[in-house]
């Protein structure tokens, strides 16, 4: 944990870069063990992140005030993709059950959404709350592929998308129609624009490997604005987007820092494949990054635009 670990550091793309972070500041490594990391999200009231790791079927807890981390829950349904909504309550997104659900704070678990026209979704994979209450997730089928992450299964629905649930109504919407693999999401500050990653290319020869740029109208409809980047390493997998709307992404080598305009500015390396972020800390500009096995933190001086 201490001094700089080998294979970490910043890498300088875009002058742009150099004023998100501090010179001496360094890349700390907080836990090791798992098989594959997923999913963090931060609690401010508590100090602490929530994260998965999918094979070993756990989610986990890293105790910011003294540097423990510890298992949160076990089995987890082979939890994937993990945020917090406005009320300070965990959202889930589980393989196994194929369902999006959410911890209330007496411990109990709601199912928010678990099929769609009565057939189940494939496998909810990442997640994130708008300012309204309303939940979207991405449903690629990663998790029913095989039995490492999940149960093996078939599509239902016969496709992978975007949905929006509404906690209010309880009605669960299918908002796009035409990604291969989606998988990480986030709103735009302002939430005028929603990311969405499609990783097609993990199983499509010459499928999508990039970043898509979505206006999300007045009633929450989504018009494609096309590619917003695409990945120079491996895949992008999960992100986040700071309060000037740069987007931080996971990738093979490391973490990924975009521009808005959709420039590549610089990358924080990473010695394992990076599968997700997330801003979290005090004042928010401390990024926690799951990379294969282990858990990351450094920090920055970028915020994060929201928590979760």
């Amino acid at each position: 944990m201490f001094g700089e670990i080998e294979g970490t550091g910043f890498e300088v793309l875009d002058p742009r870069f150099e004023n998100c972070f501090v010179g001496h500041a360094r890349v700390e490594r907080l836990w090791t063990g798992g098989r594959w990391l997923e999913g963090p999200a931060w609690f401010a009231a508590g100090r602490y992140l929530i994260f998965s790791d999918i094979p070993n079927n756990r989610l986990m807890r890293y105790d910011d005030t003294s540097g423990q981390t510890s298992v949160f829950r076990s089995p987890s349904n082979n939890s994937n993709g993990n945020t917090v909504d406005n009320q300070g309550r965990l959202i889930t997104c589980e393989h196994l059950t194929r369902r999006v659900t959410r911890t209330d704070f007496d411990g109990g678990i709601t199912v928010l959404a678990n099929r769609i026209a009565g057939k189940r979704l494939n496998s909810p994979n990442d997640v994130t709350v708008k300012s309204d209450g309303t939940v979207w997730f991405t449903d690629p089928s990663y998790g029913i592929l095989h039995d490492y992450e999940g149960d093996y299964g078939e599509e239902e629905i016969g496709g992978c998308h975007v949905y929006r649930h509404d906690p209010a109504t309880g009605a669960t919407d299918r908002m796009t129609s035409d990604f291969i693999k989606p998988n990480g999401l986030a709103f735009s500050p302002d939430e005028t624009v929603l990311y969405v990653a499609d990783t097609g290319g993990t199983h499509l020869s010459g499928g999508p490997r990039h970043i898509r740029k979505l206006a999300v109208s007045g009633d929450g409809k989504l018009t494609d604005l096309g590619i917003f980047a695409e990945c120079t390493a491996g895949f992008f997998d999960g992100f986040r987007v700071d309060r000037k709307g740069r987007i931080w992404t996971s990738a093979d080598d490391g973490v990924h820092c975009y521009d808005p305009d959709g420039t590549l500015i610089g990358k924080i390396h990473i010695p394992e494949i990076v599968s997700n972020v997330a801003f979290g800390g005090e004042k928010r500009n401390r990024l926690f990054i799951t990379a294969t096995t282990s858990l990351y933190a450094v920090y920055l001086t970028a915020n994060g635009s929201r928590l979760g």
